[in-house]
């Protein structure tokens, strides 16, 4: 196996589970937060799931930045060593953006809704605010999109 194989696979390796790491812990900052809310008001369930389910995207980001990078035919024994440290850099970008930023929405929304629990209107706001590091996560898969479209199979 070639180093640039194995930065390859290292780079997907850290799309898909950097990702999908900070969108559980998003999540679970989230669902924390509904489990606190519905002690105070439990009719609105449904705003508070919507909330909690939102940092989960950034792991879907990274699923679907391994999904094209993987169809695109690049990866192979003979690959250029130019291609494997793109695919790492793009992993790593992904990967560690998708972390951080779904880690960030989850606070975002658990601040939401526990505004929401304490009887405040401000779930379209908090949607809004909690948009902003979604953002980033979007930039970063649009980077792997664009590095991926430079690969030389």
């Amino acid at each position: 196996m070639t180093t640039a194989l194995i930065l390859a696979y290292i780079g997907l390796a850290l799309m898909v589970g950097l990702a999908g790491t900070g969108s559980s812990i998003g999540v679970v900052i989230g669902g924390n937060a509904t489990i606190g809310a519905l002690k105070k008001k439990d009719d609105a369930f449904g705003s508070y799931m919507l909330l909690s389910a939102l940092p989960g995207t950034q792991g879907l980001y990274g699923f679907a930045g391994f999904f094209i990078i993987n169809s695109s035919g690049v990866i192979h024994a003979d690959m250029s060593m130019t291609n494997g440290i793109a695919i790492f850099a793009s992993g790593f970008i992904l990967g560690l953006v998708g972390l951080i930023s779904a880690i960030k929405q989850g606070q975002v929304c658990a601040n939401g809704i526990a505004g929401i629990a304490q009887g405040y209107d401000v779930f379209g706001k908090t949607m809004v605010l909690a948009v902003f590091p979604e953002l980033y996560a979007i930039v970063a898969f649009a980077t792997t999109f664009l590095i991926s479209s430079g690969l030389v199979k």
